[in-house]
């Protein structure tokens, strides 16, 4: 991880479009979409209003009315792994599709229209870590930054960066940082010469059951406590809190299994 404020490091409103390669929103698709609902709605204070449903049923999570992630409801008859997902902003989705596959990736959903929100499409890296791919039109993706319940980071754990960072690098226009200080297999994302997200190759440790994934990390008041309420709620620690260059951090799971990391950020 990097300067986990990177995506956005003003606290406030994000109503802009964003310049393609932003990540723009996170998205999470789950069994039990109500019992999600309250376990976020405890842990983080979201509410949820009906978004675009051309994948099944979907929801919003806002927090002081303001967007900030969403939920939907993955196929009764498919036991996919949840996970949250990041969207890249695209000026074209179908183009940005079509340089995924070019490049070694895949687009296993889309690219199709949500409704009048925008057009989207979910793709895979080559190493099978899945992202998503957002052409905004009237939903321009979170709308807060810097606040306890929002996104604050995304990071990509896979097996090694050289060839994944070259692929997010041409699908993207990423500027690539490798970290030259410390014996770490890391790489920064920067767009406008500004860090957006991270590469960290973690090798023969990533998750068997997840394989090469992307980490949310939301923005907490107090980590510590944060992680005390998640497991009161009814969710797991990963990775007990600890203090890191960048805040105090803890790894966890909601109690579907889905992956994130509860960051208090240094400012």
């Amino acid at each position: 991880m990097t300067d986990a404020r990177g995506s956005d490091s003003r606290i406030g409103e994000t109503n802009a479009r964003r310049a393609p390669g932003t990540p723009c929103w996170v998205s999470l698709m789950v069994h039990g979409p109500a019992a999600t609902h309250d376990f976020y709605g405890a842990l983080f204070g979201w509410d949820f209003r009906p978004g675009p449903q051309q994948l099944g049923p979907y929801a919003r999570a806002l927090l002081d009315g303001r967007e900030v992630a969403g939920i939907g409801q993955l196929p009764p008859d498919r036991q996919l792994p949840t996970a949250w997902t990041p969207y890249f902003a695209s000026d074209d989705v179908n183009r940005t599709a079509e340089t995924v596959r070019l490049c070694g990736g895949t687009v296993g959903v889309g690219p199709l229209d949500a409704g009048e929100a925008g057009r989207m499409a979910l793709g895979s890296d080559p190493a099978g870590a899945v992202f998503g791919i957002w052409q905004a039109a009237a939903h321009l993706g979170t709308a807060v930054t810097g606040v306890p319940g929002t996104p604050a980071w995304n990071e990509l754990l896979t097996y090694e960066t050289a060839s994944v960072a070259k692929f997010y690098e041409t699908v993207f226009g990423f500027e690539l940082v490798p970290e030259t200080s410390t014996d770490r297999d890391h790489v920064t994302l920067r767009l406008a010469g500004r860090p957006v997200a991270g590469i960290h190759g973690v090798g023969d440790t990533l998750p068997r059951d997840r394989g090469p994934h992307w980490m949310t990390y939301f923005e907490v008041a107090d980590t510590d406590e944060a992680v005390q309420r998640l497991v009161d709620l009814g969710g797991h620690v990963l990775d007990p809190a600890r203090d890191t260059p960048h805040g105090r951090a803890a790894t966890v799971a909601d109690p579907e299994g889905a992956r994130f990391t509860l960051l208090h950020a240094e400012r």
